[in-house]
């Protein structure tokens, strides 16, 4: 379980939890073990990832690679069976992966369109300032100091709640530039996660990671810090650049409370300035 849990960007604890258990669910699919069409709830699996990552590899925009068949992917499929003179459906069947097997080795091994269109709208001239920050447990009065100091600047920032899922959905709708939550853990430091798995990677997410951790170094040098490229849900979810920062242990972190929120406020402003930085 921890191997499984490693390979595939989880929390490695060892726990079958509900995550845990869809991802095993989801890795049980391989491209063309089933026709992938647009449905309500999507269609979540490898086979999807597969998918997307051929997609992207050959310039047709189908978004992250999430490993979930929303519209975006069947924009890009039904590209892709257009610009292939097959029939325009949006639907992956055997002819489609054929098709993707016999055109796919001239895509090359890089993380594809997606990237390079985040990287675009990361650009200097983005006009970033909607910010989402999600409070969790015990970690709560942290996220909220640091929505209401963010909110001087960004006055449209707001602070989400819930589940990471039900943190994801509100985070979309609210059409966030950047999304910060700030959860307790049981490990000492601070890890900052953004969104990765092996074909693709968020830009911007890595980008912020990176600053806070360099800005928690110089400000709370005591305080061990790290970077982390996962797929939990709230990175996954998430349609912008996102991450979370898992602070412990929580009695500690609690004390330096204060210190902490001006470290993510310094290093979330200083990057909505140079996302890219």
């Amino acid at each position: 379980m921890l191997a499984f849990q490693d390979a595939y960007g989880l929390r490695a604890d060892g726990e079958c939890d509900e995550v845990t258990w869809s991802m095993l669910v989801e890795a049980s699919w391989s491209l063309g073990d089933r026709l992938l069409y647009l449905r309500s709830p999507n269609l979540r699996g490898d086979d999807v990832a597969e998918l997307q990552t051929h997609l992207s590899r050959l310039g047709f925009n189908c978004g992250r690679v999430d490993g979930i068949y929303g519209p975006l992917t069947v924009r890009a499929l039904t590209e892709f069976q257009q610009n292939c003179g097959l029939a325009g459906d949006g639907i992956c069947g055997p002819t489609v992966v054929d098709t993707l097997g016999r055109i796919g080795g001239q895509s090359g091994t890089g993380p594809g369109v997606a990237a390079v269109r985040e990287t675009e709208a990361l650009g200097p001239d983005s006009d970033l300032h909607r910010i989402a920050v999600g409070q969790y447990g015990t970690t709560s009065n942290i996220a909220h100091s640091v929505a209401r100091r963010l909110k001087t600047d960004f006055p449209q920032t707001i602070t989400v709640e819930g589940d990471q899922v039900d943190q994801a959905l509100t985070a979309n709708r609210f059409g966030a530039d950047v999304y910060v939550g700030i959860e307790p853990s049981p490990d000492a430091g601070c890890t900052f996660c953004y969104y990765e798995v092996p074909t693709f990677f968020s830009v911007g997410g890595k980008a912020l990671a990176l600053r806070l951790s360099n800005t928690l170094s110089n400000k709370m040098p005591d305080m061990p810090s790290r970077i982390q490229g996962l797929r939990m849900p709230i990175l996954r979810e998430t349609k912008m650049p996102a991450v979370i920062c898992s602070v412990g242990p929580v009695e500690v972190v609690l004390q330096r409370a204060t210190k902490l929120a001006d470290v993510v406020v310094l290093a979330v402003s200083e990057w909505l300035a140079e996302p890219l930085g």
